[in-house]
């Protein structure tokens, strides 16, 4: 009836009137409104992710929710209130409709107004961490966005050059990195983790809220700023000011991050993705090992949330990043049975050909990183000039040959790697031999496989990535390979699960 009656009177679905406000929607506000001021963290959640999701299904599928404008008589004009509508009303824009440079432009402008009053003003409010987590997420993702279409610059208006030239400093890459910075200093979040270390706040404890009748937004909005950055330096190439950003977040813990499930995969997954480019493939392999077994474990309990599908996506990718560290730098025994099991399924019969280095194992690196990497941005602003070209995939493109570099310099390593794999000691005369090179060019051989097993670590110390090595006196190689400790605790439990569930198997049965 409710549908029927909003297209009725807004003239049908093409005839959107940003002023009609369904009465679902001045209930969905007003009840809103009296949580946010009331600081009733659940209600608020609940209305995020149950009740927008719901009436935008019925209501607003094609089209945007009705204007600030329409709905803040029943808001009492609160303009802090209208701000974070405009978040979402945005958020839904991007979400269902493709967004006009103009509304691009609008949306800048209202993060802009939303995290002055966070950083500037007094806001007495306890938010979700879902919410402010999407804030930065989203944040991000329109920046990235932004870059991308304003790099397509072929087939773009007189109109949308002129707003450009207008509005140049709408989504700036020096704005957004200031933003995001200014929160984590504002926040002093990171002094708080800190002591949250010694015991001296309860940070982490309480998920990032406040008990004592104060704030969350400011501390858990600085807390996520540092995941957004790591996000935004890794969309820039620039992997190592990436990872220094996360570095006051202990990933091997649990913590506020892990709280919101799409803020837990966004943090592992550049994580990951800057290691794989720095050559940490150790550091990259075990913490994809350990978010794709969460995952597997537990991705039917978010069937119903709004993020699952790129819940699934990410998923996919992350099992791409890690085919290809494996093929990079075989270590299987850093991989859980069931993560491993999975990989077999999808890109077992990939990572085989990856092994032979040849122009099919390129084209598959070459297929993987392209589907798994994150979507690269060109930050500077483009030159308006005629003539108008396309300049989006340059970004991709530079880091995809980077990489692709990489993967040639290992080219002969693997050959290295097999030998040394059969031998506990060889001559260089016999190894050179196999190889069908002379002698002084297998040391440069065994030099270059020693410097790519080898990466420099956040702590600018030198670690070993090889799960075997090798050192050479009087012209003989002899070969160390690395025996990790055996691991009894996951089989036992593996096999405690496979029994109780054989026990309620047998327990339902009935015997006559």
């Amino acid at each position: 009836m409710e549908i029927a009656e909003y297209e009725r009177e807004s003239g049908g679905e093409s005839g959107y009137d940003p002023n009609m406000v369904p009465d679902s929607v001045k209930s969905f506000v007003v009840h809103m409104y009296r949580h946010i001021r009331e600081k009733n963290v659940y209600e608020i959640h609940q209305m995020c992710e149950t009740s927008f999701q719901s009436i935008s299904e019925r209501l607003f599928k094609e089209t945007p929710w009705p204007s600030v404008e329409a709905i803040a008589p029943y808001v009492d004009n609160d303009h802090v209130f209208c701000l974070l509508y405009r978040e979402m009303w945005f958020r839904h824009l991007y979400a269902r409709l493709s967004p006009t440079l103009k509304q691009r432009i609008d949306s800048y402008d209202n993060y802009c107004s939303l995290f002055q009053v966070v950083l500037h003003g007094v806001v007495n409010m306890q938010l979700p961490n879902q919410w402010l987590w999407d804030m930065v997420d989203e944040f991000v993702y329109q920046f990235q966005s932004f870059c991308q279409f304003r790099a397509k610059l072929k087939n773009k208006t007189e109109e949308e050059i002129a707003l450009l030239r207008q509005h140049d400093k709408a989504w700036n890459v020096y704005g957004v990195l200031n933003f995001l910075q200014a929160l984590v200093e504002k926040s002093c979040i990171i002094q708080i983790l800190e002591q949250d270390k010694h015991g001296l706040e309860q940070f982490t404890a309480t998920d990032g809220y406040d008990y004592s009748g104060g704030s969350n937004v400011l501390k858990v909005l600085g807390y996520f700023s540092m995941v957004g950055l790591l996000r935004v330096h890794c969309l820039l190439g620039d992997y190592h000011t990436a990872l220094k950003w996360l570095q006051p977040i202990d990933i091997t813990q649990q913590g506020v991050y892990t709280s919101v499930i799409g803020c837990h995969i966004a943090t592992i997954y550049h994580y990951g993705f800057a290691n794989l480019m720095l050559r940490r493939y150790l550091d990259s392999v075990r913490e994809f090992n350990k978010i794709l077994l969460y995952i597997f474990k537990t991705k039917q309990y978010h069937q119903k949330s709004p993020q699952y599908e790129q819940l699934l996506k990410k998923n996919e990718q992350m099992y791409a990043l890690l085919a290809l560290c494996l093929s990079l730098c075989p270590q299987p025994l850093l991989v859980d049975d069931s993560v491993s099991s999975q990989l077999r399924d999808k890109y077992g019969e990939k990572m085989m050909r990856m092994l032979r280095y040849d122009d099919e194992a390129f084209g598959i690196y070459d297929e993987l990183f392209s589907y798994a990497c994150p979507k690269f941005i060109t930050p500077s602003p483009p030159c308006l000039e005629e003539p108008l070209v396309n300049y989006n995939q340059d970004a991709y493109r530079l880091q995809l040959k980077m990489f692709l570099y990489e993967v040639k310099q290992q080219q002969l390593l693997s050959g290295v790697r097999t030998f040394l794999k059969v031998y506990s000691s060889i001559s260089l005369a016999k190894l050179a031999n196999y190889m069908e090179v002379d002698e002084p060019t297998l040391r440069t051989i065994l030099l270059t496989y020693k410097h790519k097993t080898h990466a420099v670590d956040s702590d600018g110390r030198i670690i070993s990535n090889a799960d075997i090595d090798f050192y050479i006196n009087n012209d003989m190689i002899y070969v160390v390979e690395s025996k990790p400790a055996k691991r009894y605790g996951d089989f036992f439990l593996r096999q405690i699960a496979k029994l109780e569930g054989v026990i309620n198997d047998m327990d339902r049965v009935k015997l006559e």
